[in-house]
């Protein structure tokens, strides 16, 4: 599984640099070091998006409801903001918000054993509802310059402080799901939820917290959306969960579970997140953005989906040639 998920990241990699490659024989100016780099920065959010659903993903379920968690995040983020009050205070009510929906979601799912689709897909219709309720249906603007700003500050050449901070969380949520006991309990319920709880992990709790961590990164997403777009709406985030998906299956995780890294996730997040600058160079409409981005994700789950089949088969048939000749030797 393990050698699965590699090879599942090293393509969706490579994936990525011939993107990079075949655009800019397109169009030259898009191998330009400060459009690469933007490819990067402008992914900042989806980054963010991707590895908090990588988590509930890795544990065998699915939350659609993270798009409405950050529009909602983004409103009482700025709202905040806009009267007057602090960062912190800011981001801190935005947190509870990924806190609070992520704790819902994962006791609907692992208490009371609930269709994850189903039950998230019912929590994002009543956040979304909250957003029109909390704005009035008006857009949260006249945010502080000073927190609009920090979206384009710059730590190292053109690479901004908001991405280097998000490539930092996943380098840490990558080894703490690597390294750590309890980070690989995820993996391992994803595996086998029903095995995972026979040997002694939490699995109903583990999936509450990968619910909680996925709350908390969509959070801290809609902090950034509202620092780099300056005005919230109360659409906004409207459809970020499918491009999330996409971003973690492209990124090499099994919607099955058990396969995937916030690595992968990472780089998903970039491509798709470039889709709209892609087109650009190319010469299209960006109205094509969410086109695109249904049917690479369509095509991605049919590709993964037959060629995890064929390794299930592939294996059990390698397992019944072993079992075979063991009991071939014996009758000898």
């Amino acid at each position: 599984m393990k050698k699965i998920g590699k090879i599942r990241e090293l393509n969706s990699f490579l994936f990525l640099a011939g993107l990079i490659f075949l655009v800019g024989l397109v169009n030259r100016s898009f191998w330009q070091p400060a459009a690469i780099w933007n490819c990067f920065n402008d992914s900042v959010v989806f980054t963010l998006l991707s590895a908090g659903i990588a988590f509930v993903i890795l544990t065998g379920e699915i939350d659609v409801s993270i798009g409405a968690v950050l529009g909602l995040s983004a409103a009482v983020g700025a709202a905040l903001l806009r009267d007057g009050y602090g960062v912190v205070m800011a981001t801190a009510a935005a947190l509870s918000i990924g806190i609070l929906t992520g704790l819902v979601n994962g006791v609907g799912v692992a208490v009371f054993h609930i269709p994850s689709l189903i039950f998230t897909l019912g929590v994002n219709g009543v956040v979304r509802g909250m957003i029109y309720v909390y704005t009035k249906g008006a857009w949260v603007e006249n945010l502080p310059a000073d927190f609009t700003r920090m979206s384009n500050r710059l730590l190292i050449g053109n690479l901004t402080v908001f991405y280097a901070l998000a490539v930092l969380v996943i380098l840490i949520g990558h080894l703490i799901l690597t390294k750590t006991k309890k980070g690989k309990y995820f993996i391992a319920v994803g595996d086998h939820a029903a095995g995972a709880t026979l040997v002694g992990i939490p699995a109903d709790k583990t999936k509450i917290s990968a619910y909680v961590l996925c709350g908390v990164f969509a959070s801290a997403a809609g902090m950034i959306y509202a620092s780099r777009i300056g005005f919230i709406t109360p659409t906004a985030g409207n459809g970020y969960e499918m491009k999330a998906i996409a971003a973690c299956v492209l990124g090499g995780l099994s919607l099955s579970g058990g396969i995937g890294s916030l690595a992968g996730a990472s780089i998903g997040a970039v491509i798709m997140s470039s889709i709209s600058r892609i087109l650009v160079f190319l010469g299209f409409s960006s109205d094509y953005d969410n086109t695109i981005t249904g049917v690479m994700l369509l095509t991605i789950v049919v590709i993964n989906t037959v060629s995890q089949n064929r390794a299930v088969e592939k294996n059990r048939h390698r397992i019944l040639s072993a079992r075979t000749a063991e009991k071939g030797g014996e009758k000898k």
